[in-house]
């Protein structure tokens, strides 16, 4: 009985490793180069900037990317916070720091990328002075860009807020409003499409270039860039900041060929961050 105990293993132990289940045969850097990160973005300009990353920069660093482009800021987090993704890049920080708060999420960002200037458009008139009484504005219908889209208003002597108001400012923090400006939230991704019926939009700046506009010349009004806090960059579930393939993919992102990408292909409409 003792000898076929002791056949039995045997026989056992070498079925196993030949199905390849022995210990030894999955190791973290097995598992490691085997990982395709699934990271989610908006086409523009996250999209495309992944996408030199996977083509150019990836392979050498023995990442696999799969990128999942989405044309809305709600579906990307969603999917990440399911699972679904092991990453996202679309967001700034107040966006997913609300988001997290209103939906109770645990998504961490993780390495800030580059910064969209959030311009003030129009097909109706070429100069901000010439934004007439009673003009209806559309502006995001997000907490955290319609703040940022009446800062940029204030910031140009449109309308004044009031003290205080910061980055969850809405209407009724608005205390001066000298041409009685009709404001219209929208869905960010529907602002573009609004300036054949408004008198002016402020769009943020992934959404404009996707339309064809060029920020840094078409905007009637551009966001600063100095000190500005929305800064885009790539968010992970809570826990998995230090993750190996992460960790390589958010300093690819704010390395020096992908600083040298966005200055080339958006000519100042997109500013890599510092």
């Amino acid at each position: 009985m003792k000898f076929r105990a002791v056949a039995g293993a045997v026989a056992l132990a070498l079925s196993l490793a030949a199905c390849g289940t022995s210990q030894s045969a999955t190791t973290p850097a097995a598992e490691s180069a085997d990982t395709v990160l699934k990271v989610g973005a908006s086409p523009v300009p996250h999209a495309e900037i992944l996408n030199y990353v996977k083509d150019n920069l990836a392979p050498a660093a023995g990442l696999k990317l799969e990128v999942v482009e989405f044309t809305d800021y709600v579906q990307p987090n969603v999917q990440l916070d399911e699972g679904q993704l092991t990453a996202n890049f679309f967001q700034h920080k107040p966006y997913l720091d609300d988001f997290n708060s209103s939906k109770g999420t645990k998504l961490s960002f993780v390495a800030p990328v580059h910064l969209e200037p959030l311009g003030l458009y129009s097909k109706k008139i070429t100069a901000l002075s010439a934004l007439a009484g009673g003009a209806t504005v559309a502006v995001p219908n997000d907490a955290t860009n319609l703040g940022r889209a009446l800062k940029l208003l204030a910031d140009n002597g449109v309308v004044k807020l009031k003290d205080g108001a910061g980055t969850a400012a809405t209407e009724r923090d608005v205390v001066e409003n000298p041409k009685n400006l009709q404001f219209k939230p929208l869905e960010a991704a529907q602002l573009p499409r609004s300036l054949e019926d408004v008198d002016a939009a402020v769009i943020n700046g992934n959404y404009a270039i996707e339309a064809g506009l060029k920020p840094a010349t078409d905007a009637l009004a551009l966001e600063k860039t100095e000190g500005n806090p929305y800064v885009n960059g790539l968010v992970v579930q809570a826990g998995h900041e230090k993750d190996a393939n992460v960790v390589t993919l958010g300093k690819l992102l704010q390395g020096p060929k992908v600083k040298d990408f966005i200055k080339q292909k958006y000519a100042g409409s997109v500013i890599a961050a510092e």
